[in-house]
């Protein structure tokens, strides 16, 4: 990832453009072989940077025709990125290099990169590696704008925390003194991943500018937990005071609310007769309970969701407000940390031509300061890292990975200065799946001393993103298994994911919630917002029903706009009752070439905390089948087929390895029968072990 750097002194004399378009007036062979031209504020001086290597240079790159179709180094980097197709040429090994690196002016030294080193030097990581970064990707790209987000910063991660977590609590308020429930288990997360589909905002996480103020989400899941909440019915005791609690919630809602005169009547029609029912019966089974709550879901059902309708939507209204005053102060905050640093916003647009590129990692074009330091220290193999009292832990091998992955994504920073302040806004923003009800997080949580907030704990420290509740979140952050990883790349030659993060990616490029601070590691930003033209990819989305049908509405534009092979894995719950609009769409899509099924209990996921987790609690098995959706256009059938061959190495890959698993997690049981709600209502609480 390349970014700008900066210090306090005066701003530098505007530059003498030698054309309309500086950053593209170049010539022709320098521009294909991937350079462009911008300006240092720092070095008040030009500089050339090459979006498909990452290398930066003072001096203007010297590239050399060769007689071989006329391309630079004599291949085409798009059609033979290897030079297969170029006859060897004798080099003189002891002729210099054309130009100089760009160096650091404050720093002598500089840290050789991963891409540059030999095997034998590469990083030793300590225990089990669950990625693959030796596997470059096959994805072309069209040429994007560079990114004009704020470079992350410590002191900003820590105040959007917590403006996250009061908002999350005023979420949870909101639920409980308007409709007496509980905030649904999940529900922000899934707002969030929601309205993120549509929001045109500037802030990477919090939604502010949705063309609709109630959120369809959680609205939906609010109103499935009106009048009581859902719970799990195993035995007839426990089904009867369920029916019971229900009726008299019921009851009581129409009675406080300004409900139709029918309404009324209709719910306290259905109240008595099965509170009648109820009277008579002392030897009902649990299916008779179950059979009696769907019928009276179904007689009052839809007088509750008028009765609560206009509470509902100023919920949802409400959050949505919040979520904007709260995105504007951290805009606000950050900016003013920025501008202390003399770093000024950037209004302009870039403008970029439309060209067929290796997908090359993303340029931020703001400047960042020099970052404050972070603390860091081992403890039991865990890694802590402390900014001002506030710890986030990780195991050492996944830092070591993290540092793998900035070594090769983020070359302007060698000697790795701003490395654990990034690595600590990234787990700030990550953070929050502690539980200190399970064994899990006990094994991993640093206990705080003297004052500091663990985030391995579970005061408010830990709650971000994802919430403090048990294992809440976890299902968002789930990962296939390696073996699985390595069939997909060996059979059907995909080398990029689609829905990853720099915690549990694979592959050294990917897709993710928030390239602000996910580019530093390789991250090319939210998948909605990537265009491939070419290439194989896997894509393991998290549950969200409006991410879903825009991901496969995605798929097909893409898919019906390229001509090149281009071909997409699509891993989603076996969920057929109702099935899921996405699922619907994917299965009649023209672009569908085979579905492939898992059987339930018969693999499993890697967990969303493997990178804090012990290695006994890393793998879940699925109580549900898995779908594999292969979408591919005519190019890429031709290419990656899914022939039987194919298939059956990727089932194999599916078989557990011999894992130490855990008992299946709460989140995947909730499938089966729930108080009598649909299948649909269900999943709305629950998840499969997704992103």
């Amino acid at each position: 990832m390349s970014t700008g750097s900066s210090d306090k002194s005066s701003d530098p004399p505007t530059p003498q453009s030698p054309g309309p378009d500086p950053v593209h007036d170049l010539p022709e062979e320098v521009l294909r072989a991937g350079w462009r031209r911008f300006w240092s504020k720092r070095e008040k001086r030009w500089y050339y940077f090459n979006k498909m290597t990452g290398e930066s240079l003072w001096e203007m790159p010297v590239v050399h025709k060769s007689p071989h179709n006329g391309v630079p180094g004599g291949s085409d980097r798009i059609t033979d990125p290897l030079g297969i197709s170029v006859p060897d040429t004798p080099t003189d090994v002891r002729s210099p290099p054309p130009f100089d690196l760009k160096r650091r002016r404050d720093s002598e030294a500089s840290i050789t990169s991963l891409g540059s080193m030999s095997p034998s030097k590469r990083m030793k990581m300590e225990g089990p590696v669950y990625w693959n970064f030796d596997i470059l990707s096959n994805a072309i790209i069209f040429e994007h704008p560079p990114c004009t987000m704020p470079p992350v910063h410590p002191e900003a991660e820590s105040y959007r925390a917590q403006l996250t977590n009061k908002l999350r609590s005023q979420y949870q308020e909101l639920c409980q003194t308007r409709e007496g429930i509980d905030a649904p288990r999940e529900s922000f997360n899934r707002w969030i991943l929601e309205r993120k589909v549509m929001d045109r905002g500037n802030d990477p996480m919090l939604p502010t500018h949705c063309a609709h103020e109630v959120s369809p989400s959680m609205y939906r899941e609010i109103m499935s937990d009106i009048p009581v909440r859902g719970c799990r019915l195993r035995h007839p005791v426990e089904a009867r005071k369920y029916v019971f609690k229900y009726a008299e919630a019921a009851k009581k809602m129409v009675e406080s609310r300004n409900c139709s005169p029918d309404s009324r009547k209709i719910v306290k029609w259905s109240v008595e007769d099965i509170m009648q029912w109820l009277r008579r019966q002392n030897s009902a089974t649990l299916e008779d309970y179950q059979e009696r709550l769907t019928h009276l879901k179904t007689q009052c059902g839809p007088h509750l969701t008028d009765a609560a309708k206009s509470s509902v939507e100023g919920i949802c209204q409400k959050i949505y407000h919040l979520s904007c005053e709260s995105a504007k102060k951290i805009y606000d905050k950050h900016w003013e940390i920025l501008k202390e640093h003399g770093i000024e916003e950037i209004q302009r647009k870039f403008e970029v031509h439309k060209r067929r590129v290796q997908c090359y990692q993303i340029h931020m074009v703001v400047s960042c300061p020099r970052l404050p330091s972070i603390s860091y220290h081992v403890e039991n193999n865990v890694g802590c890292l402390r900014f001002k009292g506030e710890v986030l832990t990780l195991n050492q091998n996944y830092l070591q990975k993290l540092e793998h992955l900035y070594r090769i994504h983020c070359r302007d920073d060698r000697p790795l200065e701003n490395f654990l302040p990034r690595v600590w806004c990234l787990l700030r923003r990550y953070q929050g799946f502690a539980d200190s009800g399970h064994d899990f997080a006990r094994r991993w949580a640093t206990p705080g001393r003297g004052g500091e907030r663990s985030s391995g704990g579970n005061g408010p420290a830990s709650q971000t993103l994802f919430g403090s509740s048990p294992n809440e979140g976890t299902g968002l952050q789930g990962a296939l298994p390696v073996p699985v990883f390595e069939a997909v790349h060996k059979h059907f030659g995909v080398t990029f994911e689609l829905f990853a993060s720099p915690l549990n990616c694979y592959f050294r490029q990917y897709c993710s919630a928030f390239p602000d601070t996910d580019g530093y590691f390789g991250s090319r930003g939210p998948v909605l917002d990537f265009h491939p033209v070419s290439g194989s990819f896997e894509a393991n989305p998290p549950f969200s029903e409006e991410l879903l049908n825009a991901m496969a509405e995605h798929f097909e534009r893409l898919l019906a706009t390229s001509s090149e092979p281009l071909s997409f894995l699509v891993f989603i719950p076996e969920w057929r009752d109702p099935p899921i609009p996405a699922l619907l769409r994917m299965e009649n899509s023209i672009f569908k070439r085979k579905t492939v099924v898992v059987p339930a209990f018969e693999h499993e996921y890697r967990s969303g905390l493997q990178h804090v987790c012990s290695g006994s609690d890393l793998y879940h098995k699925s109580v549900h089948g898995t779908l594999v959706l292969i979408l591919q256009n005519e190019a890429g059938f031709a290419k990656w087929g899914p022939t039987d061959e194919r298939v059956k190495g990727l089932l194999d890959a599916y078989k557990p390895q011999g894992n130490p698993s855990p008992s299946t997690s709460a989140s995947e049981g909730r499938r089966e029968s729930v108080d009598g709600k649909s299948a649909t209502e269900s999943r709305s609480n629950s998840k499969e072990e997704k992103r």
